[in-house]
């Protein structure tokens, strides 16, 4: 029988080891936040309220002008993205728990029953589909395809027009993994999707057929917990690389034609990765921030002031990078040092997503409370 360990969204390795019933009692304190000697300026754009998450993990999609957001009593909202102005709000008629995805004028929810849920840019619901089991990420859309990925790990391509099945790829799964919204990314016509056990695989998006198969991290231990290495976020595509990262595993960068490992190091992480053009950045499970050269992997700073605050994924934003934290923080460290240079708050409650980029600059934080904020630098 399969087994998941759930992951409270941003969560580390001693809660996990907690509700598995073993280890110590005494829990890591959270560090306390430095005081900044000097801070850059951060200008919150606009903020709405765009309804609760409650344990589902949202995050905010981006498509054309819009911004798109789900919350967990069904609702999803589009809004304006450069002014934060709700364009319209409507009901999925289903709790959700997974989305939001945008595309091609197709807006893309999952439901805790294992539905998915499509909508036209105007907020009118077009069709309604069923996979195998709850939908925990948020589904893609590309190509005339809905990619939604189920909580059992089934992959699912979907036809944009009327929600009919196309194709599915299924694995076979060990018997303990993570419960994590770990997602699905697409880049010239090829889904990359990472699974329990540490595999990273490529599968055409016209017709689901596998293209390879790499390992990110290869399960070690002597019990079923220590062997648990799941690969957890979205895979990062840039140029000719695709990256991730694993729980209890390995950071890794593969050639996206073959699935050749350009470079691999020992990582464990239970949020993801972000690449810019030569940099690979981790939030680790402990609560530290790396960067790697993209080159070779080779450790340039560790930025580790943050522990035990269950951080974001980075963002790579030019001279900063930007992670969130549990009480909703968002920290900016500079890119080329990790150095503190900037710190803002939100509403309080965590960020229980990574940051999301706007297109004409700036960046998105939706806050476990519903908030979504616009920020940018100067």
């Amino acid at each position: 029988m399969r087994r998941a360990i759930a992951l409270v969204p941003l969560l580390g390795a001693a809660l996990l080891v907690a509700a598995c019933g073993g280890g110590s009692s005494v829990k890591p304190e959270m560090a306390q936040l430095p005081a900044l000697a000097q801070s850059i300026r951060v200008n919150t754009l606009w903020q709405a309220n765009v309804g609760s998450s409650q344990q589902a993990i949202f995050a905010p999609a981006v498509a054309a002008d819009s911004v798109y957001a789900a919350a967990n009593d069904g609702s999803i909202t589009r809004l304006d993205a450069a002014s934060g102005r709700q364009l319209w709000r409507v009901s999925a008629g289903e709790r959700l728990t997974g989305g939001v995805g945008a595309g091609e004028d197709l807006v893309v929810v999952g439901s805790g029953k294992g539905e998915v849920l499509a909508f036209d840019g105007s907020g009118t619901a077009l069709w309604k589909a069923q996979v195998s089991s709850e939908v925990l990420a948020a589904p893609q859309v590309g190509k005339g395809v809905v990619v939604v990925r189920s909580a059992d790990g089934r992959i699912f391509g979907l036809d944009a027009r009327d929600g009919k099945r196309k194709w599915y790829y299924q694995r076979s799964t060990p018997a303990l993994t993570v419960r994590s919204p770990v997602g699905i990314s697409i880049a010239d016509g090829v889904v990359y999707a990472g699974f329990a056990g540490g595999k990273l695989v490529a599968i055409s998006l016209s017709n689901g057929a596998v293209r390879w198969e790499a390992n990110v991290a290869l399960p070690r231990g002597a019990t079923e917990l220590e062997r648990v290495t799941d690969v957890i976020g979205l895979p990062v595509v840039q140029g000719r690389e695709v990256c991730a990262v694993a729980y209890q595993g390995r950071i890794g960068c593969f050639d996206v034609a073959s699935g050749q490992t350009l470079w691999g190091r020992d990582m464990s992480s239970t949020s993801g990765l972000a690449l810019d053009v030569r940099y690979a950045f981790v939030s680790d499970d402990k609560g530290a921030v790396h960067a790697l050269d993209r080159s070779s992997g080779t450790s340039l700073w560790r930025q580790d002031k943050l522990s035990m605050r269950n951080l974001s994924a980075p963002l790579a934003l030019g001279h900063e990078i930007v992670v969130a934290d549990i009480q909703g923080y968002v920290h900016f460290l500079s890119r080329e040092s990790g150095a503190f240079v900037g710190r803002v708050a939100t509403d309080g409650s965590p960020v229980s997503t990574n940051p999301v980029s706007l297109p004409k600059g700036g960046f998105l934080i939706q806050t476990r409370n519903g908030g979504l904020y616009a920020f940018n630098t100067e």
